[in-house]
């Protein structure tokens, strides 16, 4: 059976997708950080470590606002300059850019929030 264009293209890539996926279940990239006994500092439960589902949680979101953010708001930028090089327009990167540097400072924000706000709001 020969498939068309678009059908083989689907197809090709929902067989991608699953051998992707295969493989990831046989081989696991990582896991969680584990810490042992020891209690993760600044976690949202305190006293959790970061192999539970909190820790894990808070892992993620520290990456996002922490890395992956501040990065797509750099490469924003990048793009930025080469949209305004070749003539075109820059907003749409701008805004971008500007979207992801207050995703940062928002997760920033409630990280310091949680970190400090035991004692009650002031």
């Amino acid at each position: 059976m020969r498939l068309s264009g678009c059908a083989a293209i689907r197809y090709r890539v929902a067989l991608a997708s699953l051998l992707i996926i295969t493989f990831f279940h046989v081989f696991p990239p990582s896991y969680a950080q584990n810490l042992g006994q020891q209690p993760a500092v600044g976690q949202a439960v305190q006293g959790e470590t970061a192999a539970q589902p909190e820790g894990t949680f808070l892992n993620l979101v520290n990456w996002v606002g922490n890395v992956i953010a501040p990065v797509g708001a750099a490469l924003a930028v990048v793009m930025a300059v080469v949209a305004y090089s070749q003539g075109r327009g820059v907003m749409q990167w701008a805004i971008t850019a500007v979207g992801l540097i207050l995703i940062s400072g928002v997760t920033r924000l409630i990280e310091f929030w949680i970190a400090n706000g035991t004692s009650g709001v002031q």
